[in-house]
């Protein structure tokens, strides 16, 4: 029998502990082997028995979860997942979790409608998942949804596949880009060595709603480059990258010979909102081979389906490769379906933008 995933669970909230216990139980994949109310009790659990995966709250009595988690990275590395409450506040603490090696960020889940629980079930398992196929000196290096109870979406639940109504090459590049679990500082080591000028580009990375924005914020400060949060019709310009906001979709879109992005609600595409794979594909719908795509480490195949048509519809395609990656699912799901033109490590992938961007 395949070896399932043992994870302890961190928070000081018995109804959360409860509810993460169930949405975890239900996967024939993972096991829960206990719960503890705080880091001191989670230490000498993991000192009985070492989990593959923590969830970890942020906000907990005796010791915050930001301050185990350094200390668990620094003695005893084990992939986290951060599990916390949607707050603005939070999102400007949950990056810090994320500099100090968490792999992804969870909401906790929603106690109400049975479809949101159902989607919060999805995300939570997905995110542990992938967390136990990182790679832990990745992880100390960037210091960084399951079909059972929904469908597995494709874009063809936002809008209809390309038909080749792509305008000619024109002067101007757009970059869209996908990234998943590690992709947080993945992006941030990319972004800070792009140059001011660099051709426009536009982002999915999966992350929960509120985080998005504090993320852009945050690497608006590290960057050459402009980054914000996609708001719903903003102009995709030189020098500018956009985020998809955590919670939607983005679309790529096409007035006369500019581009802006639509930002839109919907169901999960490919177990995600917002979704690599919607995002590539309104690229090769709107701008075919004036496009390039890009894509990083993450759990899934988000963005593989999409990548092969932009790579149809002629854009250039790049996916990072496995040596450089946390977690080798969507870039390696992209290059078995054919839709990409190169593989190339992460410290390369700005190279291959700028490179791109001068033969035009």
């Amino acid at each position: 029998m395949k070896k399932k995933i043992r994870v302890l669970i961190v928070d000081d909230s018995a109804s959360i502990r409860q509810t993460l216990t169930k949405i975890l139980s239900e996967d024939d994949e993972i096991e829960v082997i206990g719960a503890a109310t705080d880091p001191f009790m989670a230490a000498r659990k993991i000192r009985d028995e070492i989990p593959d995966v923590i969830t970890l709250d942020v906000e907990m009595p005796q010791m915050d979860g930001i301050t185990f988690l350094r200390k668990l990275m620094s003695q005893h590395p084990i992939p986290v997942v951060m599990c916390s409450s949607l707050t603005e506040q939070g999102s400007e603490t949950l990056m810090q979790a994320l500099e100090a090696g968490a792999v992804d960020i969870i909401l906790k889940p929603k106690i109400g409608a049975a479809d949101q629980l159902a989607e919060s079930a999805e995300r939570v398992r997905t995110a542990v998942k992938g967390a136990a196929r990182a790679r832990i000196s990745k992880l100390k290096r960037f210091r960084a949804e399951n079909a059972t109870v929904q469908e597995k979406l494709t874009a063809d639940a936002i809008l209809p596949p390309p038909t080749g109504g792509a305008m000619a090459k024109t002067t101007e590049m757009v970059v869209c880009v996908g990234a998943s679990t590690g992709g947080t500082e993945a992006l941030r080591e990319m972004l800070e060595t792009l140059p001011a000028n660099a051709p426009g580009i536009v982002i999915v990375q999966h992350m929960p709603e509120k985080f998005t924005a504090a993320f852009a914020k945050r690497l608006n400060g590290l960057c050459e480059v402009e980054v914000k949060e996609a708001e719903d019709g903003d102009p995709v310009l030189r020098g500018h990258v956009l985020i998809a906001p955590g919670d939607k979709h983005m679309l790529l879109e096409r007035r006369g010979a500019r581009y802006h992005v639509s930002i839109r609600s919907g169901p999960l595409v490919s177990r995600h909102r917002p979704s690599v794979d919607v995002l590539f594909r309104s690229a090769a719908r709107a701008a075919g081979a004036n496009a390039m795509g890009v894509i990083m480490t993450g759990m899934g195949d988000d963005g593989a389906r999409g990548m092969e048509e932009m790579h149809q519809a002629g854009a250039f395609t790049v996916a990072q490769d496995e040596a450089s990656s946390i977690v080798f699912g969507m870039p390696k799901e992209a290059i078995a379906r054919g839709g990409v033109d190169r593989i190339v490590s992460l410290e390369q992938i700005a190279q291959e933008i700028m490179a791109a961007d001068r033969r035009r």
